[in-house]
């Protein structure tokens, strides 16, 4: 085996695309990387998506290749449940101070899954946007790395009662396990904490909250996904039952003074994905999408004409007004404006999907002299405090995953010139 000498060290500060992307470039340009996520596992919103837009196949393919390389490169350090809370230094000589939750879960696990059995506890499930729950320790989704256990702490007694410390033959948890504080000398920094779906509770009118036939974008593609709380099948929450019509509100508090002024760039073409979904399980179902513009740059305009193309799908320009439940039918009721026609439209649905925007995971913890630089919308700007520090993904704008992986890659070949030969 050919042995290398290290150029230098880089931290990554967020394990989704952006970052694993980072952390794989990095890492095969001859840097020693630390990988820093705050959750159990790697794969951010990627890992929960159902399927790509055109192509429409799954993301857990790419995905668990490039987690491969992550776990087979002797040059990633990977850190989860994770944060970094301070950078202090300058460019080439930075110091990193990481906090690291207890997991509780050792390398000793099996997944055998016996400590699942016994555990009284149960907490909403984040994976799957709490439409459904695990158990207090919970394998965070099928294709998680690490694959091991992990418990939450918030829900979980511990030692009172311990329960899964007796069912575990291999004596893979460790209820006393405490908080690290981990220094890590780096010579440069990519932040790519990505993004997080606006909390549609806050949009008035809408209905989020209120019904619970009215979901999100991101609920809708874990519907859609066989790991999902009902196994692929797209289903109303209320009942159960499969949707005959179903409306998808485009700009859903975006593009909105009122919530979010920017537009998120890739909710259009998300939600023409997700029409198809519906209509591959429900071949009779009637789609209305609702929107102010179809937005499809470039090549994804192929996709777009490609959808209308299908006569059950209806686009209609107008901003949706409200949502309201439709007397004695268990419906809801979409009111909107058609700009094209110039008069008002209502349609009755079995379900309404609210295409919520994209807004930056709050980075603020971050403790930065000069504090890391943000745009009018909450993005990370491009120019930071420190001439070593990056940003990639959609921690600098909202972006389609393809862009993110890309934009990663040229925040690394930016971060080599601060590692030394």
């Amino acid at each position: 085996m050919i042995q290398r000498k290290s150029r230098g060290r880089i931290v990554v500060i967020g394990g989704g695309m952006s970052g694993i992307t980072a952390a794989l470039e990095a890492s095969e340009a001859g840097c020693e990387v630390v990988l820093v996520e705050k959750s159990a596992s790697l794969g951010g919103r990627v890992a929960a998506l159902n399927q790509y837009f055109p192509k429409l196949c799954p993301p857990q393919c790419g995905l668990e290749i490039n987690l491969r390389r992550v776990r087979t490169s002797p040059w990633i350090r990977c850190l989860t449940l994770a944060e970094v809370e301070r950078i202090d230094g300058a460019p080439g000589n930075y110091r990193v101070d990481i906090r690291q939750a207890p997991r509780y879960v050792t390398e000793k696990c099996t997944l055998c899954g016996e400590c699942v059995e016994v555990c009284p506890e149960e907490r909403a499930d984040e994976f799957n946007l709490g439409m459904g729950t695990t158990k207090a320790v919970y394998l965070p989704h099928e294709a998680a790395f690490p694959m091991r256990f992990a418990i939450d702490e918030s829900v979980c007694t511990g030692t009172e009662c311990g329960r899964c410390v007796q069912a575990c033959v291999y004596g893979a948890i460790d209820l006393e396990m405490k908080p690290e504080t981990i220094q890590v000398e780096a010579q440069a920094v990519i932040v790519a904490t990505g993004w997080e779906p606006y909390d549609a509770q806050r949009i008035e009118g809408l209905g989020f909250g209120a019904y619970p036939d009215v979901i999100t974008n991101v609920m809708m593609e874990r519907l859609a996904a066989h790991s999902g709380p009902t196994h692929g099948r797209i289903l109303r929450p209320s009942d159960g039952e499969p949707p005959k019509s179903v409306a998808f509100v485009q700009c859903a508090g975006s593009r909105d003074q009122n919530y979010l002024e920017h537009c998120s760039g890739v909710c259009c073409l998300g939600s023409l994905k997700q029409a198809r979904y519906i209509r591959e399980q429900y071949p009779e179902a009637e789609v209305y999408v609702f929107y102010i513009d179809i937005r499809a740059p470039g090549r994804l305009e192929d996709f777009y004409q490609a959808s209308q193309e299908d006569e059950r799908l209806h686009l209609i320009k107008g901003k949706v007004a409200r949502v309201t439940p439709e007397d004695g039918t268990g419906s809801l009721v979409v009111e909107a404006e058609d700009v094209l026609s110039g008069t008002s439209t209502s349609r009755s649905v079995d379900l309404v999907v609210l295409a919520t925007g994209i807004v930056p995971s709050d980075a603020s913890e971050i403790q930065v002299d000069g504090g890391l630089r943000t745009d009018a919308h909450g993005f990370l700007t491009r120019e930071q405090p420190s001439d070593g520090l990056f940003v990639a993904g959609c921690a600098a704008r909202p972006t389609d995953v393809a862009t993110c992986v890309r934009d990663a890659s040229g925040a690394v070949m930016r971060a080599l010139q601060f590692c030394r030969e």
